[in-house]
């Protein structure tokens, strides 16, 4: 496949259909640095990432489970269980982490932009290897008491929980506008 091909076809497999084997501590650190081989303008290098594989996984999960019961006695099981459940289905999960330089020349949202982009890499270096992968957020990625319980700092955000495994079954396909429906002439 050519790599036109492939950036062609590239759909993301949801994260229930990710198994093992996950990519190994080699596969990884190579993804990380696919990651950030990405536009860095000031080479700020706005991005960490933070890997939750194995039994942290359910301990993540558990931790949301129990924040979301602290928020709200009465929230349904199923929303417990939806948090307890949200980063057990892929074996492997890299949280992407913008790291801003507040007043640096380089403004907040092209670090911002940039730490998306490695989100991205960190996708597509995935799938070239073969594993499926998903990129996901929720209120997760929004919380400040979550950000805490990852040991964020206070410049730092999260962009993106990347679940990657094996595939157990085809992505999904979606509609995709076309070019013309996106794409305008300026003209003077």
């Amino acid at each position: 496949m050519t790599p036109w091909d492939f950036l062609n076809r590239r759909l993301s497999v949801p994260s229930r259909l990710l198994g093992e084997p996950a990519p190994d501590d080699a596969t990884v650190e190579a993804l990380v640095r696919l990651a950030a081989r990405v536009p860095d303008h000031g080479r700020l290098a706005p991005w960490r990432f933070i890997r939750v594989a194995g039994d942290a996984r359910h301990s993540l999960g558990e931790r949301l489970a129990e924040l979301t019961k602290a928020r709200d006695a009465e929230a349904p099981a199923a929303t417990l269980d939806k948090d307890r459940g949200r980063f057990n289905r892929a074996p492997l999960v890299i949280i992407v982490v913008a790291r801003l330089t507040p007043g640096h020349k380089v403004p907040e949202q092209e670090q911002l932009l940039s730490a998306g982009l490695a989100a991205y890499n960190l996708l597509l270096g995935a799938e070239a290897l073969g594993f499926g992968a998903q990129w996901l957020t929720g209120w997760p990625a929004y919380d400040a008491e979550v950000e805490a319980m990852l040991g964020l700092a206070a410049n730092e955000r999260i962009v993106a929980f990347i679940h990657i495994g094996t595939p157990t079954g085809p992505g999904i396909e979606r509609p995709r506008p076309s070019a013309s429906e996106l794409l305008t002439d300026w003209q003077a």
